[in-house]
């Protein structure tokens, strides 16, 4: 994966949340991010949003940290936006933070594998090889034009560190 350090302005997204954590994602009786992920597709949430930056582009966020990647974590799923007016009604609001990230984009691959594989490369990094210490604030997953072939995606994941 390639890698670059980046300092991030704060991006405001509406969008769909569940609770949830990465030991319940490994079982499917227990893991809730595929189902949030289609809820939020077969509903069209994205279209029921007003003021979006750059429709298309969807961003999946993993915030509200109970304490490192063995915790808890809220998963929001959603879009970039110029504005919270207009909010519809069911839909949630975040800010990611500003803050200093580390950007890795993946090689191209099939979903979801091309994403688990990535972070399952993040996971075992050090805090060297990572180039900081993560802060568990906010981590980002965007899905832009390069993501669009489920079969040769591309993808940006921002991984949240301390300054």
């Amino acid at each position: 994966m390639k890698r670059i350090n980046v300092t991030h302005d704060e991006i405001k997204l509406i969008g769909i949340k569940v609770r949830t954590s990465n030991k319940a994602e490994f079982n499917p009786s227990t893991a809730k991010i595929g189902a949030t992920i289609e809820r939020y597709f077969i509903n069209q949430i994205a279209g029921k949003v007003a003021d979006r930056k750059n429709p298309g582009t969807t961003i999946c966020l993993y915030m509200e940290y109970e304490s490192d990647m063995d915790g808890e974590y809220s998963y929001f799923i959603g879009e970039e936006v110029t504005s919270y007016d207009n909010l519809p009604e069911g839909l949630n609001t975040h800010t990611i933070p500003s803050q200093t990230y580390v950007k890795f984009t993946t090689q191209s691959g099939v979903m979801p594998n091309v994403v688990i594989n990535a972070w399952q490369q993040i996971w075992q990094m050090s805090a060297s090889d990572l180039g900081g210490i993560r802060s568990y604030r906010a981590d980002f997953e965007i899905y832009d034009t390069r993501s669009k072939d489920p079969n040769n995606t591309i993808v940006d994941i921002y991984i949240g560190i301390k300054s």
